[in-house]
């Protein structure tokens, strides 16, 4: 007999396993007996969880952008658009965002968008909601919102590829300073 309330704690040591299982390898190229392997239990367990290795990544994703969700929420201080521009920048940024493994799996995330309908869906809604997002701040702010929006995605996107590719500790901190220098040159 099944232990109860054990399918959530099996389910997130999973999603844990499939992200640091993503960073280190830094591809898809992962089987799901190394994830479930990672994470103390078998490939069937596993394969009975999600059904296919693609279910779990794309599970690992939704968590990974419900933590930047959070992240956000946290950083909100709930006064001024320049404050809301401010919590969506710095929670790009956050520790639990701007980690090696997370970045990885965002980059990983996007390829497989290219070859899976689901993870394409769900990226589309992560941008739309970015921009709307970036939008509302941005436009007491600046004559040309849209535009600034769109800018500021692509920078983080960049900031996220190039730390991935940069070998060494993750640097949140020089990430942040790039955003804030072109914000308050797009702002002035």
């Amino acid at each position: 007999m099944p232990k109860l309330g054990a399918e959530p704690i099996r389910k997130a040591a999973l999603i844990n396993a499939a992200i640091q299982e993503v960073g280190r390898a830094g591809s898809l190229d992962v089987t799901v007996a190394q994830i479930a392997r990672s994470a103390g239990m078998s490939p069937a367990l596993a394969h009975h969880y999600f059904g296919s290795k693609d279910q779990m990544f794309l599970a690992a994703m939704r968590h990974i952008l419900a933590g930047y969700g959070r992240s956000v929420h946290d950083a909100l201080p709930g006064k001024g658009p320049r404050g809301r521009l401010d919590a969506i920048v710095t929670a790009s940024f956050a520790p639990r965002n701007f980690q090696r493994e997370v970045i990885s799996a965002w980059i990983n995330f996007y390829a497989l968008a290219l070859t899976n309908e689901q993870a394409a869906r769900l990226l589309r809604i992560y941008h739309c909601r970015l921009h709307s997002n970036l939008i509302v701040a941005l436009r007491p702010l600046t004559g040309h919102p849209a535009r600034t929006a769109q800018t500021l995605g692509a920078l983080i996107d960049g900031v996220y590829l190039r730390a991935v590719l940069t070998p060494g500790p993750t640097d949140a901190a020089l990430g942040l300073k790039i955003i804030t220098e072109y914000l308050e040159e797009a702002l002035a």
